[in-house]
């Protein structure tokens, strides 16, 4: 019985060849058996077929022949014949390196995409630090108006004696003789399905292809090591409390990868004046009761440590709000004052805590006055 190779890989016969090994990958994730497939006579069939079409002259041959083209493998009915098997697919060009007109196609390739990833746009191969993280304490004023702070930290950063290559001072590198100074080790493997090659970094140059002649002391050649590490941190202008500023590749370091990332929590000391409500400032004024019926200036001292007249019109009730436009927190990490929240005061009536009788018969005159 003729299969149809574009039905089993689940691609229209007008299918590109990249559509083509995308749903092979698909497909031999799903089914490898070494990948947690449990259907092997399936993985050899979407390998068959991957073979014929992944070849342009194979896969014209067969669009004009089917599967008794010269190139093929033949049918189920030619299981019998040396070397082959599952559907006519000859399995010992598996064994001979997927080589001689068979199976000339890269499973590095193939299975690279599906079992690799990357984090935080770090290239595929690429070894990647660890990320950190602290905690930084700053003030209400500088959360308001950004600051800039510097930290010391500990944590595995490129060695400052051999500059991260992992060599003494004064002594050369050598081709790593593990690997031929490649940086990668190929690893062939036998499985039912015949022999594997996997390609890894190499373990003792760690993928520089180059080891050093004579060990740093620093960092015993490995060309990182943990060390403490003054860091400047910019904090911006309107920063909330429970915030988290990253900072790339300033985390762990790696020998020959990309240094991980540091992430800065912020916490806001409380300002026993001033809160804030997004972009305003937010303050209690207590006044007279003589003063929110009569009127008033009371000098104030701003956030910015300025003092300013705030004006109280006569008859202002209390829990009633005043508006001073442009001091509060800074837009957008700027400080100007169009570019700021407001200032808002709510009045409270300070009442007193005695009264003296000339007080109490001022306020009872007020009282017969109908106030």
């Amino acid at each position: 019985m003729t299969k149809d190779y574009y039905k089993v890989l689940g691609v229209d016969k007008k299918a590109s060849q990249d559509d083509i090994k995308k749903a092979f990958r698909k497909l031999a994730h799903k089914y490898h058996p070494d990948k947690g497939g449990t259907d092997e006579s399936k993985f050899k069939e979407i390998t068959e077929a991957y073979s014929v079409l992944s070849d342009d002259k194979k896969r014209r041959e067969y669009d004009t022949y089917g599967q008794a083209f010269a190139g093929g493998h033949g049918s189920s009915t030619d299981s019998g014949q040396a070397g082959q098997g599952f559907g006519g697919f000859d399995f010992s060009q598996f064994q001979q390196g997927f080589g001689q007109g068979g199976m000339e196609f890269d499973f590095g390739d193939i299975f690279g995409d599906i079992f690799s990833s990357s984090r935080g746009g770090t290239p595929r191969g690429v070894a990647r630090g660890r990320d950190i993280s602290i905690d930084v304490e700053i003030s209400f004023k500088d959360a308001v108006f950004g600051t800039a702070r510097k930290v010391l930290i500990a944590k595995v950063s490129v060695c400052e004696v051999c500059g991260g290559n992992g060599a003494k001072r004064g002594t050369d590198l050598e081709t790593c003789a593990t690997c031929s100074g490649s940086g990668r080790v190929h690893e062939t493997r036998n499985s039912l399905l015949g022999q594997f090659t996997s390609v890894r970094a190499c373990t003792v140059c760690e993928g520089s292809g180059r080891i050093p002649k004579e060990k740093c002391e620093g960092c015993k050649g490995r060309g990182v090591r943990r060390q403490e590490q003054e860091i400047q941190i910019s904090i911006p202008a309107g920063i909330d409390n429970g915030e988290m500023i990253r900072l790339p590749q300033q985390g762990e370091a790696v020998k020959g990868g990309i240094a991980g990332d540091l992430y800065v929590k912020v916490h806001v000391k409380p300002h026993p004046v001033f809160r804030r409500e997004e972009s305003n400032l937010m303050m209690d004024l207590p006044v007279k009761l003589t003063d929110a019926l009569l009127g008033t200036t009371v000098p104030i001292e701003t956030l910015e440590g300025k003092v300013l007249e705030v004006k109280i019109p006569p008859m202002k009730r209390a829990e009633e709000l005043l508006r001073i436009r442009g001091k509060g927190v800074p837009l957008g990490g700027s400080p100007r004052a169009e570019s700021r929240g407001d200032l808002i005061i709510r009045l409270e009536a300070a009442l007193p805590h005695k009264l003296s009788s000339k007080a109490h018969k001022a306020i009872e005159d007020l009282k017969s006055e109908g106030l």
